[in-house]
């Protein structure tokens, strides 16, 4: 995770890394806030970006970025040289933050998603007793 705290006029990058962890995320927030950092960038890469992104949207900017539009420089082979590469972009307001929807939005989406494959569940299940009961020889419906 790369930050440009802004110190005496002039930015500066000071790289570190964090685990994943929910400690490890509540850590690196105040982290990032102890050096000053307002905006943080992040490539959206499957979902690794959601906890990340979850913590640090109560205290900083997030910026999500798709990762087609931060253009591939030559050269920058490493996570790191990524990183300094990314925050000089942010810093200069050249990524365009994706669309994410607002945190009550997402929890109810998860909940109706969550819903939807319960029921579904619950078809399934209805339907293998149902067909095991017939092998069985025993009729539920006539028909």
């Amino acid at each position: 995770m790369c930050g440009c705290p802004v110190r005496t006029g002039r930015a500066s990058n000071t790289c570190a890394r964090s685990a994943s962890t929910a400690a490890e995320l509540l850590s690196l927030r105040d982290w990032l806030e102890a050096h000053g950092v307002t905006q943080v960038e992040m490539q959206s890469t499957g979902v690794y970006w959601k906890p990340v992104f979850y913590v640090l949207e109560e205290a900083l900017t997030d910026i999500l970025a798709n990762a087609a539009q931060i253009a591939q420089v030559p050269g920058r082979k490493t996570d790191v040289k990524d990183c300094v590469w990314m925050a000089q972009l942010l810093e200069h307001g050249l990524i365009r933050a994706s669309f994410v929807l607002p945190a009550p939005i997402r929890e109810l989406r998860d909940l109706t998603r969550y819903r939807k494959a319960l029921i579904q569940e619950r078809t399934r299940e209805a339907n293998r007793l149902h067909k095991v009961l017939e092998d069985a020889g025993i009729k539920l419906a006539s028909g």
